[in-house]
């Protein structure tokens, strides 16, 4: 349920104002530098339940857990892969989010 509740939804440790783990605050901040302000994120340190229930639920060992219109992508390795790589700014557009990095490669190019 919580998976799909939200298009965009992050398991991490700590709060994006406040991530607790310098993995977490890699995915914080990968979602910033695309725009991302409106997604649901789940701190799994106040819930032991939830840790261990949301590492079942994708069979994948770490958090923070990245989850895209329900479907789980990965951990923050792979999301800097899709940073780097563009795949990510194609995952967002296909939820309706259009990447703040499009914006910003125009004003690039106006300059």
């Amino acid at each position: 349920r919580l998976v799909r509740e939200h298009p965009v939804v992050v398991f991490m440790k700590g709060s994006p104002a406040q991530p607790l783990c310098g993995f977490s605050n890699a995915v914080v901040q990968i979602l910033r530098l695309h725009g991302v302000e409106d997604y649901r994120a789940h701190d799994v340190l106040q819930d032991p339940d939830l840790r261990q229930g949301i590492k079942n639920y994708s069979n994948w060992p770490t958090i923070p857990q990245v989850y895209l219109n329900g479907e789980f992508v990965g951990g923050c390795d792979i999301l800097l892969q899709m940073h780097q790589n563009g795949d990510l700014v194609e995952e967002l557009k296909k939820l309706g989010i259009r990447s703040a990095l499009l914006d910003a490669e125009k004003d690039q190019d106006k300059k």
